[in-house]
């Protein structure tokens, strides 16, 4: 079979395909496997109830499940999904937002495809035009988006050593080039792979980058506030007519209903909508209706603040302690602190083995991780640190979570320098 150069690209060995490929693998399998790869969020009972509560409301309807199910909506999205997120957003945190100003997609990873090449790749004056990083390691979903090669650019992070096994990225601004060929400035937050969550200051000076340079800031707020709220962190939510913020319900619980949600401007909504009609007719429609009365009425504000915040915080500190109860003391290691998000970012600074054979060792006793190498796409320079990092997610159940950390300790000893 002959493929175009678009069909090698995506069908080509990619870090977000394996991370897929395992995830399918072990929850079809009937091995018994330490899943601390994926993203797939937890069963939190509580949130599950409250599914279960709005499907049989649905259910209820006379119509409800019927239309739900029968009928195409605007390649936009459900015009009264869009204004009960509007209204929401408008009322608490005093955002001059519209329907106008929201867009559905089939997920935040079909709305990434979307954003980063609307903004990334050749323009009509043959310039091309990339998407910069300013903090690496970004989320190894975005590395391989680009339909055109070399579209996107990184920053390397600035490392600062705290107490108590932990370490913190930074941007560093002082190495941050906003160049003529930027075309959007994106950052996570809280950041996937690391739990990193940028300042209020940082993304105000990442704002106002932008905004000289006469680009968007794209900001993916898949776990942040003021939903799901995974953020261990005070921080404010973040929106002008220059930044395009991107949300979704998956880490709510709902990471079937491929429900994401972009907040922009008018004509950048436009786009994406157009986008969507070419690429997918219309959007699934039973993700906004499911929550639409969640947001109408404020409740998944506080679901997220008083059911997903602390149980995911709890699960956290709790992986945090095991990696400190497990791992041997020659194991020369730091965890990003944990700020958000539903993973733990572990350096090993003195292990003779690169990330990657370390995951391969690891799945050979069952416990899948991602290796770090994904990334740190982007990068100009190589960076030893870029081989010496794990991803790790705490959201399965606790005995798989601790049994894999163990696991990972005992691998981490075997391969450790001497």
């Amino acid at each position: 079979m002959k493929l175009t150069s678009f069909g090698e690209k995506f069908t080509k060995k990619s870090g977000i395909l394996e991370l897929m490929d395992d995830l399918g693998n072990a929850v079809s399998g009937k091995d018994r496997v330490c899943m601390l790869g994926g993203g797939n969020p937890a069963d939190i009972k509580e949130v599950q109830a409250v599914w279960r509560r709005c499907m049989t409301e649905l259910m209820n309807d006379s119509r409800g499940l019927e239309d739900a199910l029968a009928n195409y909506d605007s390649p936009q999205g459900k015009q009264s999904f869009l204004e009960s997120l509007a209204g929401l957003m408008s009322r608490t945190f005093g955002w001059e937002i519209g329907p106008e100003n929201i867009a559905i997609t089939n997920g935040s990873q079909s709305a990434f495809f979307i954003l980063l090449n609307l903004f990334g790749g050749t323009d009509a004056d043959g310039v091309k035009k990339k998407v910069l990083f300013p903090l690496c390691p970004e989320y190894i979903g975005y590395a391989d988006q680009g339909v055109e090669e070399g579209i996107f650019k990184t920053c390397p992070a600035s490392i600062e050593i705290l107490d108590d096994f932990l370490f913190k990225y930074h941007v560093d601004f002082s190495r941050l080039d906003v160049s003529d060929d930027v075309g959007a400035i994106c950052i996570s937050r809280p950041t996937n792979p690391t739990g990193n969550v940028i300042s209020d200051d940082e993304v105000r000076q990442l704002s106002s980058l932008a905004e000289k340079a006469g680009i968007p800031l794209i900001i993916d707020n898949a776990y942040g506030s003021p939903f799901p709220e995974i953020i261990f962190e005070e921080v404010s939510p973040f929106w002008n007519e220059n930044t395009i913020l991107s949300m979704s319900l998956s880490k709510m619980g709902l990471p079937s209903v491929r429900t994401g949600i972009i907040i922009a401007r008018t004509e950048i909504i436009q786009a994406v909508s157009a986008c969507n009609a070419i690429i997918s007719l219309a959007n699934g429609t039973i993700g906004q209706v499911l929550t639409e009365p969640l947001f109408r009425s404020g409740e998944i504000l506080d679901i997220s603040k008083n059911l997903v915040r602390p149980f995911y915080h709890k699960k956290s500190i709790q992986a945090q302690n095991w990696i400190k109860k497990y791992m041997p003391p020659e194991v020369d290691y730091r965890i990003h602190k944990s700020e958000g998000a539903i993973f733990l970012w572990i350096w090993f600074r003195n292990l003779n083995v690169t990330s990657r054979e370390l995951y391969e060792s690891l799945k050979e006793r069952k416990v899948i991780v991602v290796p770090g190498e994904y990334f740190f796409f982007g990068l100009k320079e190589d960076w030893d640190h870029s081989r010496q990092c794990i991803r790790l997610n705490y959201s399965q159940g606790d005995d798989l979570v601790e049994e894999g950390i163990r696991i990972l300790a005992e691998e981490a000893a075997r391969v450790v320098q001497t």
